[in-house]
């Protein structure tokens, strides 16, 4: 899936990394526990989380995920922003809550880790 595709079915906005627009997607999980997704061992991953802060985006880093969608109208900070711009990453922001953003990713096609 297309990070466009992603953006039109989530009403989601790139906030950074507008030049992984036409970027494919193979996976997504989604959690708001850190600790799970440390756990995770997948390539071209969509991380779908509530959990807007500093830390999951380090977390994205060491778990080399580089593209998140924020859900329930969580915006970035400039730090945020900032870590993410220095690690290539996209970030997206959803008004939809995680289990409906989730379903829809899931019902168009994107495949779960597990």
């Amino acid at each position: 899936m297309k990070v466009s595709q992603l953006c039109k079915l989530l009403d989601a906005q790139v906030i950074c990394g507008k030049e992984f627009y036409n970027n494919e997607i193979e996976k997504g999980y989604s959690s708001d526990l850190m600790s799970d997704v440390l756990t995770l061992d997948t390539d071209n991953l969509l991380l779908i989380t509530g959990l807007c802060n500093l830390q999951t985006i380090r977390t994205a880093e060491m778990a080399d995920i580089r593209f998140i969608v924020f859900v329930r109208n969580k915006t970035a900070n400039e730090d945020m922003l900032t870590l993410a711009r220095e690690n290539n990453m996209c970030i997206l922001e959803s008004p939809y809550t995680l289990f409906k953003a989730s379903g829809i990713l899931y019902e168009a096609g994107l495949n779960p880790v597990y």
